[in-house]
């Protein structure tokens, strides 16, 4: 078992041999002369063998505490140097970055940027897992989640904040050129829409569209439940139906043509993306670095 006193003890004596008196030793270590004497006479009775000769003008290392100081010191030297490289890792960026994404957030945003994290930070290392559900971060030794969606109400977690992206009604125009295009909210009750399903309830989601404070439920229909948001758009894409999607990671399908924004003049409804670590305190370095990361890249 780990005994700190025993640590202690080593590094005074160290002080004294490396200083030559228990007066320099208590200067550098911010004791008394005699709390040194006191830490040393600890030790020596801790172990069992006498280390130090001393009388009034001088002390020596005896045989047995010289093999011993030999012995040790090394190892006290390595405890310092781990200590120095774990205080390092909250500010340094490197070493194992274990994250846990949502599959949307991962394909669309992250995973076409990540080389440019990685070029920038040289000494870490990624993995990336994607999951529909955050799970247990700590159980699962991740670093960081991001998420869509509100704070879990029990949850431990620290959380961020990173953004809220509009949710847009789209459509294909193979669809719409096949079924029409509705005009008003109300008209979408008349079409097939692509449902998602709530992780917690299992239900499809309700939608609804939201200006200033008006806010528009809708009842839909549909044939197809999916659970993941690539599934929705790729069905989407493929005409099938009218989807709700996250604007975040939309532009290039709706500049080219791909998909139709039905409701642009309903810009309000929106979803909240977080980013989720185990405790505020200390924070590693990595850690910040991908929060920091994660904002640049959708702002």
């Amino acid at each position: 078992m780990f005994d700190g006193r025993l640590v202690n003890g080593v590094s005074v004596l160290a002080a004294v041999v490396e200083s030559g008196s228990f007066a320099r030793a208590a200067e550098a270590l911010g004791l008394t002369a005699s709390g040194v004497s006191r830490a040393v006479a600890r030790l020596e009775s801790r172990i069992g063998v006498r280390l130090l000769d001393r009388t009034t003008r001088s002390l020596r290392l005896t045989d047995d505490g010289a093999r011993f100081y030999e012995q040790v010191v090394p190892l006290l030297g390595g405890i310092e140097e781990a200590a120095a490289y774990a205080a390092g890792t909250t500010q340094a960026v490197r070493g194992r970055l274990r994250i846990n994404v949502d599959p949307y957030f991962s394909r669309l945003i992250l995973g076409p940027k990540l080389g440019v994290f990685l070029d920038r930070y040289p000494d870490l290392q990624i993995e990336v897992v994607t999951r529909n559900e955050i799970g247990d971060l700590v159980a699962d030794g991740m670093d960081v989640a991001v998420r869509f969606g509100e704070i879990p109400a029990k949850s431990s977690l620290i959380a961020r904040q990173l953004f809220r992206t509009r949710v847009i009604t789209v459509a294909a125009p193979s669809y719409l050129a096949k079924h029409g295009t509705p005009k008003l909210p109300a008209d979408l009750a008349y079409h097939t829409c692509i449902q998602y399903q709530d992780p917690l309830s299992g239900r499809p989601f309700e939608w609804e569209l939201r200006r200033g404070k008006k806010v528009v439920p809708i009842e839909t229909r549909g044939r197809v439940l999916v659970n993941d948001a690539g599934t929705t758009l790729a069905t989407c894409l493929a005409g099938i139906g009218i989807a709700q999607v996250f604007s975040l990671g939309m532009e290039p399908y709706l500049k080219d043509g791909q998909l139709v924004d039905l409701y642009p003049d309903w810009p309000d409804e929106t979803f909240p993306l977080h980013c989720f670590y185990p405790s505020r305190f200390h924070v590693p370095g990595k850690v910040r670095a991908f929060i920091d990361f994660c904002v640049e890249i959708i702002g």
